[in-house]
């Protein structure tokens, strides 16, 4: 069994509980980190079924330390050998916030030093270590003198999910956007229309929800070429996520943008992924959106208005999206933006609003629900 770890986005954490708790794990939540106990099939399952985490870990030890030969000699006496074998490559990064020790470049060669003496002693290598086999990415955090040493079981980060061949100026994270489609209970059962489509971002995430598809089903990790991941493990839970899928389910999602090149960007995006003819890609502008009666999902990533200019194009977009949902009490309307005035424009107050960040920006999440007949 190992202490495992799914990195979160800020705000988030409680959605990345949940996920892994669906997978059958207890989690215990920290700022930004979710931690649970399992074995090498919860390192493969979380990969490949985990949709807003960033990340998966493994906790090799935390402790701490104020000096250099504390951390040298804790970091010595983890581990290490439990995951990383005798030609296992494993660089160090680090980063260090409000400790005495804060010089980073000199925590990573500590600890690097520290584990070279710990294999080398486990696996009686004598002279230099080969470190020709397969990447072990370790991480060592320290926040106000606690050290938190982790190896990274992902690779690339998860929102890397494999089918977005293009995106535009400031694209959403596929993690974000899963997240956003989570927050909703949104589940393919009522229509779902996205009127700021961008690069096809959330479309694309609501389908994988929808139809039950595993998020990591088309990429690699870097666990994929570990010792301790027993042979073929990936390959039978891959085919299991394949076998679970609802690929048949009949969905309802339309994806529009006023931008016809973003359109053509989020068609070819929702084809690699196998998904060209499940979601419905329009180029409209949102004022001639066209919503079906009764209950209905607007989600949507609009544009904030931050650029000279474009405050009055974008008051006038949320103000016509207040006027949909006075035409239809059933819309449940979900927009992320960082304009302060979003309830006014909108004339409502909203049912309910997250704090979360898109990229480096501080955004609401702001939640109407829509009346249940």
């Amino acid at each position: 069994m190992y202490q495992l770890l799914a990195t979160s986005p800020m705000g988030l954490e409680s959605i990345v509980a949940k996920e892994v708790q669906e997978l059958g794990y207890e989690t215990t939540v920290e700022n930004g980190r979710v931690l649970f106990e399992g074995d090498e099939t919860a390192i493969v399952k979380a990969n490949l079924w985990l949709r807003t985490a960033d990340r998966v870990k493994i906790v090799i030890g935390r402790f701490h330390a104020t000096t250099f030969d504390e951390l040298f000699e804790k970091t010595k006496a983890l581990p290490w050998e439990s995951v990383i074998g005798a030609q296992g490559m494993f660089p160090v990064q680090g980063k260090s916030l409000k400790s005495k020790l804060f010089s980073v470049s000199d925590c990573q060669a500590i600890v690097k030093k520290a584990i070279v003496e710990r294999l080398k002693h486990v696996y009686n290598i004598k002279g230099w270590i080969d470190e020709s086999g397969s990447k072990y990415q370790v991480e060592v955090a320290l926040l106000k003198d606690e050290a938190f040493l982790t190896i990274d079981t992902s690779g690339a980060g998860l929102h890397k999910r494999g089918y977005r061949l293009a995106q535009g100026e400031a694209p959403m994270k596929e993690t974000l956007a899963a997240a956003l489609v989570k927050l909703t209970n949104w589940s393919g059962e009522t229509p779902f229309i996205d009127p700021f489509c961008g690069s096809g971002t959330l479309a694309i995430e609501a389908c994988l929800i929808a139809q039950n598809i595993a998020p990591g089903f088309n990429r690699e990790f870097a666990s994929e070429e570990w010792d301790i991941i027993p042979e073929g493990l990936y390959d039978k839970l891959r085919q299991e996520a394949d076998d679970a899928a609802l690929y048949d389910k009949e969905i309802n999602i339309v994806a529009s943008d006023i931008d016809p090149k973003m359109v053509e960007i989020a068609k070819a995006n929702a084809v690699e992924v196998g998904l060209g003819d499940v979601i419905k890609f329009k180029v409209q502008d949102v004022h001639d959106l066209e919503v079906p009666d009764g209950q209905v999902s607007i989600i949507g990533n609009p544009p904030y208005g931050e650029r000279i200019g474009e405050r009055s194009e974008v008051e006038a977009m949320y103000k016509h999206l207040g006027q949909l949902m006075k035409q239809n009490d059933q819309i449940s309307l979900y927009m992320l933006t960082s304009y302060k005035e979003f309830e006014p424009l909108v004339g409502k107050k909203a049912t309910k609003r997250r704090k979360l960040f898109n990229g480096y920006i501080e955004c609401t999440y702001y939640q109407y629900w829509g009346k249940r007949k």
